[in-house]
């Protein structure tokens, strides 16, 4: 795919990076000359966001190893709507896109910029369909969460632990969540 715009920009919390977020992030680096990758909730550290801002940087610039045309910040919550929304706004200048799939996030930014869903520019052939939750459960639950993130990103998580501490922190609430979810 050719690169379409100059630069766009996408949030999300990434935790952990799996196989459809690794065809986004690639998607995204080939539709733009330039892509801001912000690490959403990074100042937070809890049952959805169960990994540091250094170690999801540390995730992404792995699934990002054939690419140098993206820059990563992090993007911290602040529980209000329209402050983050500015935050943002003065974080990533002009865009000629924002991609998103959150309606929360698309309502606050949508005057600010054209929002683009991330499925729009993945390759149907390319699409996964995962989300974090499912490998945070499976990891939690001591299935094999392997299959649904790059080789190397698992080596990552094994090699530093991660997977052990997720399990040992936060893996009795990620069951019980999924359990009441499902009721």
């Amino acid at each position: 795919m050719s690169k379409r715009w100059n630069k766009i920009a996408m949030i999300a919390r990434w935790k952990p990076v799996h196989l459809g977020h690794s065809a986004v992030l690639r998607a995204l680096c080939q539709s733009a000359q330039h892509v801001v990758i912000g690490i959403g909730s990074s100042n937070r550290y809890n049952l959805r966001n169960p990994f540091t801002v250094d170690e999801t940087k540390a995730m992404l610039n792995i699934a990002l190893r054939d690419y140098t045309n993206y820059e990563i910040v992090a993007v911290p919550d602040l529980d209000d709507g329209p402050r983050w929304r500015v935050m943002v706004r003065d974080m990533l200048g002009d865009l000629d896109a924002f991609i998103s799939d959150n309606a929360y996030v698309i309502g606050l930014l949508q005057e600010f910029y054209t929002v683009i869903k991330p499925v729009e520019l993945v390759a149907d052939a390319d699409k996964v369909p995962l989300n974090a939750t499912m490998v945070r459960f499976a990891m939690a639950a001591g299935e094999p969460w392997y299959e649904m993130v790059e080789p190397e990103i698992a080596d990552y998580l094994v090699e530093n632990e991660l997977d052990r501490r997720f399990r040992r922190e936060f893996g009795m609430e990620t069951l019980r969540a999924m359990l009441n979810k499902n009721k």
